[in-house]
Order: structure tokens, then sequence, then C-alpha cells
């Protein structure tokens, strides 16, 4: 096994901020909004209407095809309406408003206890997809989905990603601390999907209290381990776990399972877990509320689709006598730049990050043209030519972007940007051609 990977960068953790901050339980008093499509695949369907009454767990928009997923309420009330309404993404998306009664009145049969001893692989997969779960490191692709790989027999590795290499952001450790045994138990399920597999938990070595409990609730299984890993961003990266992992590395258009590789984020892991043992739907979602301009850095976990606004005031607000230069979705490598706190979240959001001062704006005044010293190409964690993809994005050669740079495979990970002497905005213009790539394959 590798201790490392290719490229990449070391930028500040500023994990001190909310990492020993224990995971609060968060209610949220206003409306929960639901959009359709906050997974990886086609929106899911509703199956309420405006005046119904609902329960938290029940199903109200089902998966509609083969990549989409389950939504279920996280709350009891009534539906107020389906409708457009604005997300955290900047865009407009179909939701289901749900006027919160307060009571969080739980549906029948939700937290049921269930023996998994006696379950079958089909009835692990069914549960899975059932609780609506997704990818909750931020993929958001539909776990019950990459848990049914062609052929199952030729998986080798499960792979627990605990690695939370984005800065600020520190939930997931908490939820290792704290949560260790159901992250466990839901990886051995997992496992159970592939017989030929074993399982590891990949934790950067600057969680020591992680490392320590994951370590202790996985004693004894010869078939689970805990493996340290050098603290580096994007270690989260699919790619870049799977070569420090397995020393096997994935070529362009390959996909994990080509080389007998599943990796599951061990929130996900613990989500299917409750699904499977608990018989509970994925109706909340861990999140980090920090930066230096909160009052209080926490780590809640949240019903998802409470608005943003409520998650600011559970952190105590902004720092008395600090003013707010950007908010954040996640964090500031990966994150997406927000212009209103009245929008939902949503399963694959995991953070909410409050600065003081906006670097991108001291980028901006600090550009230049590239200077072709390489630097971008040199951490680029899967071998990308960072320079010569910004070339051909601003000729607009949308071909050569795609078919001889392969830009579709950029992770958007930031590393380029962030190590970039001459301030250049590399990750945004890839990210803006991908989507004008895409939009032109959708025609």
């Amino acid at each position: 096994m590798n201790k490392t990977f290719r490229g990449g960068v070391h930028p500040d953790g500023h994990k001190e901020l909310s990492k020993d901050q224990p995971i609060e339980k968060f209610l949220p008093k206003g409306d929960l909004v639901f959009p359709l499509n906050q997974h990886i695949g086609k929106p899911a369907k509703p199956v309420v209407k405006k005046g119904d009454q609902v329960l938290a767990g029940q199903l109200i928009a089902e998966a509609d095809g083969f990549v989409s997923a389950n939504i279920v309420s996280s709350c009891s009330g009534t539906v107020k309406a389906v409708e457009e309404r604005h997300t955290i993404s900047g865009g407009r998306a179909m939701c289901i408003v749900i006027a919160n009664d307060g009571q969080f009145t739980r549906a029948p049969g939700i937290g049921a206890e269930r023996d998994d001893t006696k379950v079958t692989g089909k009835e692990i997969l069914d549960a899975i997809k059932w609780a609506g779960i997704v990818g909750l490191g931020g993929a958001g692709f539909p776990t019950h989905v990459k848990l049914a790989p062609r052929n199952p027999e030729q998986i080798d590795y499960v792979i627990a990603n605990g690695s939370e290499c984005e800065p600020y952001i520190t939930c997931d450790d908490q939820l290792m601390r704290t949560e260790s045994a159901g992250i466990v138990e839901g990886l051995r399920l997992v496992l159970r999907l592939f017989p030929n597999a074993k399982g590891v938990i990949a934790i950067e070595d600057n969680k020591p209290e992680a490392i320590s409990a994951m370590t202790a609730a996985c004693s004894g299984d010869a078939n689970i381990s805990v493996l340290p890993v050098m603290a580096k961003y994007p270690e989260g990266g699919e790619r870049s776990l799977i070569g420090v992992v397995t020393g096997r590395q994935l070529r362009f258009g390959q996909l994990p399972a080509d080389l007998g590789c599943v990796v599951c984020n061990v929130s996900s892991l613990n989500a299917i877990y409750r699904a499977v043992c608990k018989s509970e739907p994925l109706m909340d979602r861990l999140f980090t509320v920090s930066g230096d301009a909160v009052e209080k850095p926490h780590n809640l976990s949240v019903p998802i689709g409470t608005c943003c606004a409520e998650l600011l005031e559970a952190a105590g607000g902004v720092k008395s006598g600090c003013q707010v230069k950007k908010v954040l979705c996640g964090g500031p490598m990966m994150g997406i730049a927000m212009s209103t706190l009245d929008v939902p979240t949503a399963k694959n959001n995991n953070a909410l990050t409050f600065l003081a001062e906006d670097e991108v704006e001291f980028a901006e005044e600090q550009m230049t043209a590239c200077i072709r010293c390489g630097r971008c190409g040199q951490v680029c964690p899967i071998g990308l030519v960072p320079q010569m993809m910004a070339e051909a994005a601003e000729r607009n050669d949308l071909e050569r972007y795609e078919k001889k740079l392969y830009g579709l495979d950029c992770i958007a990970c930031g590393s380029c940007t962030y190590t970039c002497p001459a301030k250049r905005p590399l990750m945004q213009l890839f990210k803006h051609t991908k989507a004008k790539i895409m939009a032109a394959k959708r025609k």
C-alpha cells in the first residue's frame, strides 16, 4: 500500500474551529424544502400533492429510473406546494415544500429493529434503495446502483472513505469518533454483497481520535482493517484513495469497479447500517457550520430540507464585529459560493463555511497571464495538463478539450487553482467548459 498519491496540495485545514465540537441534533422550525434532483441521475417523481399530510420517514418522491433515488420527508406536516424553488447550486429545481408541524412524528415502522444476520444480499440492496441513500461525501450517486456492479465476485476491496480532506469540514471526523460501531456494521453489510472482498477504512493521519475509535470498532474482524493515510488534499477523491489503498491506478474512462474496488463514504456506510438494522431511511445528514466569521462553529445532525439560514442561527450567527465576505456550501477548495441562505440543504451537502475574507476576490486583483511554470500539472491528482486544458477552453476548442486532453475526467478539486502563481481561476473555467460540453450532448 502506498503512503500517498501523485500530486495534491496542502491547504490550511482550519479543522481546529470545529473538530472537537460533538454532533448536536438540530430540529428546524420553518418549512422544509426537498429538491427532486438532489442526487446524480434523473430527478425523483413526486408521490404526494398539495394538502397531503405526511410523516417523518414517509416516501414523498420515488426514484424515476435506474440512476435515481427515493426522497423521504424528514418532518411531519402538510405538503404546502410542489413548485420550482432556488437551490444551493444557484439554479432552480422542482421541490416539495412541507409545512413543518414541529412534531417530527415518524411513520409506522420507522426505527423498527431488524436482525441483519437474517437478511439476504438482495434485501440489503432493497433496503438501501428504499432508504434513498446516495453518496454522502458530496457526489450524490445512488448507493444501491454503486453496490450492484456487473461482476460482484470481481470486487476485492471495499474502501471506507474517512479522509475528509476538505478544509474546515469535520462532521465525518466526529461521526467516526462517536458512531464507529455503526460505520463498521454498515461496512460488514456491504462486504456481504462481495464474497471476495475485504474492507479497508482509510483515514487521514491528522485524525488520531477517529483512527483509534475505528480501530477499536473493527478489532477482531480479520476482514476489516484501518489504514491511516498521509493528510493531503484531495485524499478523498476515488482515484487518489484507490491508488493509496491498492496501488492500482484508474485510467481515464474507467470506473472503480473496473479495478475491483468500491468506495463508500463513512456517512453513507452509517446510513446503510441505519437503513438495514434500524429501518430508518435517509432523513438527516451531518453538517459542519464553520469559518472565521461564525460565532460558534458546530457539527450538526440536520434534517434534509432544512433552510440554510436556520443553520447559521444554530451556530450563533455571525461573529460580533465581523463582516461575512463569502459564504460557501462546502469548503474553500470545492465549495459553491452562495448568494443567499434562503435555500434548502440536500443529501449531497455537508457544510456551510462563512469567511471574513474573499480570497478569490484577492486573487482576481493579482491575476496575470499564464507563466507556463507547469505547477498545475504537477499537483493534478489524476495526471491532467491544466495549462493545455485552459488554452483549449479559452479557444472554445471543446473537441480537443474532451477527446485529446480528457477534460471531462477533471474532478474539480481546485488543486491547480490553489497552486497557480498567476492566480488564474482554472477550476472555474473547467467547470464552465464541462457544463457547456454536457449541455451540447443533451441537445
